[in-house]
């Protein structure tokens, strides 16, 4: 008797196993599909990022041209003021003296 009860316990447990391996099955193809989804939104988005990266590398070049020529502007614009300044004085010294 008690051997014709584990047998039967087998049995019913086998069922069971194949709907879970069905669902286990089923799992992982769920869960493969949204690693699949997930995995093609990085590669967009790293996509995007090596754009950004590269659009930074031109602005970068830019920002140091447009650097430079400010600075010119402003070592240009000390000379010319400088230049009118010590003039400026000069004139102011001699009407000081007159």
């Amino acid at each position: 008797m008690a051997t014709n009860s584990t047998s039967t316990k087998q049995s019913l447990s086998r069922p069971s196993s194949g709907t879970s391996f069905n669902a286990t099955s089923t799992n992982k193809n769920r869960q493969y599909a949204h690693l699949h989804a997930q995995l093609a939104q990085l590669n967009a988005h790293l996509a995007d990022t090596e754009n950004l990266v590269r659009m930074t590398a031109v602005q970068a070049q830019d920002m140091r041209f447009l650097g430079g020529y400010v600075g010119a502007l402003f070592m240009g614009s000390a000379k010319v003021l400088g230049e009118e300044s010590v003039q400026g004085k000069g004139r102011q010294n001699d009407e000081a003296r007159k």
